[in-house]
C-alpha cells in the first residue's frame, strides 16, 4: 500500500465527517474536530507505513546488478549504494577494470551473462576492457526477461546530482553541453525582468548598508574585480566590500589570502546582501541569475592549467547562483583550492549539462530559502 494510499484512506475517512448525519445521525462533529480526526488517523498510518512497511519492501526487491568500471567516482558510487539500503538496486559484485586483466573482465562478465539473478550492468563505456567484454553483456540481454545495460556515469549522476569527473572524456563533455536558441533567449529574458524586480527594491537597503560598512572600519563601501566571463572575456564586477580589503586572488606560495573578513562584512555574507550591487551586472548582461561562481582570473589560470574540463563553464554566462553554490558545501573562499574546486566543477558541468528554465527556476528558490534562513556565509 504505497504512501498515497494511506493519505487517500485518511482523507476519504476524514471527508466524510462533514456528511455525517447522512451516515450516523447521531454524531455532531464541527469542522475543527473533522481536522482533529483526518490527523488522528492520517499521521499513524503514515508513520508505519514509511517506518515500518516501506523500507522492508524496498529492502525486498532492490534490483541485483554488476559495477564494471574503474577509479574513485566508480568507488564511491559503489560504496554509497551499499551503503544506504533506500535504494532500489544493489551491486552484488564490481569489476575493476584497472585491477582485473581484460581476458578476466570477459569472464566476469560471461559468468553475468549466466547468473538469472542479475537484472542489470552498470558499465563504463570508454572504458577498454569493459568494451572487450560488451558483446557478451549485450547478448545477455536477449536472454533474460529482466535486464538493462547502464552507462554508469549516467548513474552517477541520478545518485549524486553531479558529474563524475573521473570517469568524463573531453568527447563526453563537448557532445552533452549545447543548449537551445530559445532556451538561451529565455534565460536571458529571466535575468532582465528579475534583476529590475529585485534589483530596484533592493536599492532602498544600499544607504543602511553603506552607513554601516562605513562605520564598522572607515573603509571603501564599494570593491570591484575583475572575473572570468563566458568564452573567457574579462569582466568587472562590483560588490559591497566584506573584507578588509580587495581581494585579488594572487594568494603568494601559501595560497591563502591575507585578508580578514570585517565584522559587518559577516553578516552581509550570511545574508547575501554583499552580492546586491552584481544585479546590475546581470541587466547588463555580464552575469546571469544562474550559472558557475565567476572566479578571478589568478584562481581560474591555476584552476584551468590543473583541472580537466574546467574551461567548460565558460560555456554559459557565470551566475549570482548556480548548482554549486546550493549543492556543494565546500566552497573554496578566498583560497587555492584544487581537490574542492574539482567537486564544485563537478556539479558545474551536471548543471551544464541539464540546465533548463526549470532548473533555473529551482536554483534561484533554493538560494531565496537559504538566504531567508540565513544559511552559510
Amino acid at each position: 500500500m504505497p504512501s498515497s494510499t494511506v493519505g487517500g484512506i485518511s482523507f476519504f475517512v476524514a471527508a466524510i465527517f462533514p456528511f455525517q448525519e447522512f451516515f450516523v445521525p447521531i454524531f455532531g462533529i464541527a469542522p475543527k474536530t473533522n481536522l482533529l480526526l483526518y490527523l488522528l488517523v492520517s499521521s499513524p498510518l503514515i508513520f508505519i507505513w514509511r517506518i515500518g512497511i516501506f523500507p522492508r519492501l524496498r529492502s525486498a526487491r532492490r534490483a541485483q546488478g554488476v559495477l564494471i568500471a574503474s577509479g574513485p567516482d566508480a568507488k564511491i558510487l559503489a560504496e554509497e549504494v551499499e551503503r544506504d539500503p533506500r535504494y532500489a538496486f544493489l551491486f552484488t559484485s564490481t569489476i575493476d577494470t584497472h585491477d582485473v586483466p581484460p581476458h578476466e573482465v570477459i569472464q566476469r562478465a560471461c559468468r553475468v551473462a549466466e547468473d538469472p539473478a542479475i537484472s542489470f550492468v552498470a558499465v563504463d563505456f570508454s572504458d577498454a576492457a569493459a568494451s572487450a567484454a560488451m558483446p557478451i553483456i549485450y547478448d545477455a540481454a536477449f536472454h533474460k526477461k529482466e535486464f538493462a545495460l547502464l552507462d554508469v556515469a549516467e548513474l552517477y549522476q541520478e545518485v549524486f546530482d553531479r558529474v563524475p569527473l573521473s570517469l568524463m572524456r573531453y568527447a563526453w563533455v563537448l557532445e552533452r553541453l549545447g543548449s537551445s536558441r530559445s532556451y538561451d533567449w529565455l534565460k536571458r529574458g529571466v535575468d532582465i525582468v528579475g534583476g529590475f524586480l529585485i534589483g530596484i527594491p533592493s536599492l532602498l537597503m544600499f544607504p543602511f548598508i553603506m552607513l554601516a560598512i562605513k562605520m564598522d572600519d572607515g573603509g571603501p563601501i564599494f570593491i570591484e574585480q575583475e572575473r572570468v566571463g563566458r568564452f573567457q572575456k574579462p569582466i568587472r564586477m562590483m560588490k559591497f566590500r566584506s573584507m578588509s580589503g580587495n581581494d585579488s586572488g594572487n594568494y603568494g606560495s601559501n595560497g591563502t589570502t591575507n585578508l580578514t573578513v570585517t565584522r559587518v562584512g559577516r553578516w552581509l555574507r550570511v545574508l547575501r546582501l554583499d552580492e546586491l550591487p552584481q544585479l546590475w551586472s546581470i541587466i547588463r548582461g555580464d552575469l546571469s541569475l544562474v550559472g558557475p561562481r565567476p572566479e578571478l582570473p589568478a584562481l581560474a589560470a591555476q584552476y584551468s592549467a590543473r583541472i580537466p574540463y574546467y574551461n567548460a563553464r565558460y560555456l554559459v554566462a557565470p551566475g549570482l547562483t548556480g548548482w554549486a553554490q546550493i549543492r556543494h558545501d565546500r566552497h573554496p573562499h578566498h583560497v587555492a583550492a584544487i581537490e574542492e574546486t574539482k567537486e564544485k566543477l563537478s556539479y558545474d558541468l551536471f548543471y551544464l549539462r541539464r540546465r533548463s528554465l526549470f532548473m533555473d527556476l529551482y536554483i534561484l528558490f533554493q538560494t531565496a530559502r537559504i538566504v531567508f534562513t540565513a544559511k552559510g556565509s
